[in-house]
């Protein structure tokens, strides 16, 4: 009669099975063959499938081909002590591609692999040679010659069926939730595919990859409040990384027209399901543009990265569709908020008193110097943010919110910068730069009373750069882009830690 081995089903008490584990490592050590390093896999199992999945039963019998291929042991099937079936996964693709069955009968494996195999576990990495034949349901299955473990697994792999059932243990363990999940692993493969698109799209239009400080002596290019750490060497406080913008911009400075950095940025705000402390974004930044030749790049970026990733520019995000094919929409803060909130008049939003009563029944006290260029923005979070599903480039901001972009030439009191939504949630912010260093010096003053003023937010004074800008900057446009965020919406994924490998959660108890 035929099994189906499950450790669970066999033995609940996950510390008893990890003894009875333990117990056949300590008899392989003995015999001197646990963990070995010689076995050198030539074959994966997408790749058999590929090539001789389409063959028949007759073809395969008819010209033998040999494998060497290793694997996790997921499933065993044993018929008596003569024969048994196993299932192996590797890394070469999705469940289906990525796992192959593996067939070992006494007379061909031989009695000393087969009594072995009868003390295998699930989770046992093993190594195989054989030959390929299919089954009589027509199952692409390796005949095994010759049987190892590489690897003896110590513990228990969850329940086939369900996975890891908790959420919160699917991110302190994703090295098992890798092994066990089909559409996690699908995920990851996105976000390497996605990320290597957007490197190679930026390489294809002449920007150069550089890498910036991770450790600052002054943290600059957001408004973010940052980690702190100190240099014992050189007895000095300095900050974890909150944005690469000014080391990216003094290249600009130095003659490198185009630069890119796919950067990974700390800040020390909360967590949810929008927000890691830890997070990638992709900042870049271009001689001789400005923002409206942003909008159209950055909208490029992001749709060659959803086809590369997706096979599609069209996605389904929370049920609904997100056409990234189609034109991005382009709105003022003001007129998102006449489209999405229009109950309020343009008197109303021209007067400061009256914003700031709105404002404080959405539970938002405004710090006492916001003017109304920032007021309107903080009106806009509450009532229209959300409600920007399609690829909307909200532009024009305050020049008091953007310390770091080039005022309007037309437009008092705004800059040309803008920022992206999509399905309700921030994607990219970028502007045309501020290359003129006596304004940006005022800004940065600005900046400092703002912080004087209780705004940890605010942005420090930066000596060295105002200095670099002095040296003169071509007139320039940068973007950043948020990779996490952006891999949510083209992976489908309701939360922020479903996009990290490995996410920060609080210390386990």
């Amino acid at each position: 009669m035929t099994t189906e081995i499950q450790d669970q089903a066999a033995a609940p008490d996950e510390n008893k099975i990890i003894a009875e584990r333990r117990a056949k490592l300590g008899a392989l050590r003995a015999e001197g063959v646990a963990f070995p390093n010689d076995f050198r896999p030539q074959h994966k199992a997408a790749d058999l499938h590929a090539q001789y999945g389409g063959k028949t039963r007759e073809e395969l019998e008819a010209e033998p081909v040999t494998v060497v291929l290793a694997g996790r042991m997921m499933l065993k099937r044993e018929a008596g002590k003569k024969a048994a079936f196993a299932t192996l996964q590797d890394a070469s693709g999705p469940r289906a591609d990525g796992r192959i069955q593996i067939y070992a009968t006494l007379d061909l494996t031989g009695e000393a692999a087969m009594a072995a195999l009868h003390h295998y576990d699930l989770g046992d990495i093993l190594g195989v040679t054989g030959t390929l034949f299919k089954t009589k349901t027509d199952e692409l299955t390796i005949k095994v010659t010759e049987l190892r473990l590489i690897t003896k697994s110590l513990r228990p792999l969850p329940d086939k069926f369900h996975g890891l059932a908790d959420q919160e243990t699917k991110y302190r363990q994703r090295y098992v939730d890798l092994i066990m999940s089909e559409e996690t692993r699908r995920t990851f493969k996105a976000r390497t595919a996605a990320i290597s698109s957007i490197r190679r799209f930026m390489e294809k239009n002449d920007f150069m990859e550089v890498e910036t400080p991770m450790l600052h002596t002054i943290p600059g290019g957001a408004a973010a409040k940052p980690f702190v750490t100190h240099h014992n060497a050189l007895d000095m406080e300095m900050y974890l990384r909150i944005a690469p913008e000014l080391y990216l911009k003094r290249l600009v400075v130095g003659g490198f027209d185009r630069v890119f950095e796919i950067n990974r940025n700390f800040r020390n705000e909360g967590v949810s399901i929008r927000h890691n402390p830890e997070f990638t974004m992709m900042e870049f930044y271009a001689a001789y543009t400005d923002y409206k030749w942003l909008m159209d790049f950055t909208e490029a970026v992001i749709r060659q990265a959803a086809i590369d990733a997706h096979g599609t520019a069209t996605l389904t995000y929370g049920g609904r569709e997100l056409d990234l094919a189609k034109p991005f929409h382009r709105l003022t803060i003001v007129g998102a908020i006449n489209k999405y909130a229009p109950h309020y008049t343009a008197e109303q939003l021209n007067d400061a008193e009256f914003i700031k009563k709105e404002l404080l029944k959405f539970g938002v006290k405004p710090f006492a110097t916001a003017g109304l260029g920032a007021l309107q923005l903080a009106l806009f979070e509450e009532t229209a943010e959300a409600q920007l599903w399609e690829p909307t480039y909200i532009i024009d901001y305050p020049v008091e919110v953007s310390p770091l972009a080039r005022a309007s030439d037309t437009v008092a009191g705004i800059t040309e910068r803008f920022e992206l939504f999509m399905v309700g949630r921030e994607i990219a912010n970028g502007f045309s730069e501020l290359n003129d260093a006596e304004d940006q010096s005022a800004r940065f003053l600005a900046q400092v009373a703002a912080k004087d003023a209780g705004d940890e937010e605010a942005m420090f004074y930066d000596a060295d750069y105002i200095r670099a800008l002095e040296y003169g900057m071509p007139p320039a446009g940068g973007c950043g882009i948020g990779i996490d965020r952006l891999m949510m919406i083209i992976t489908d994924s309701p939360n922020i830690r479903d996009v990290l490998l490995f996410p920060h959660l609080r210390r386990e108890e």
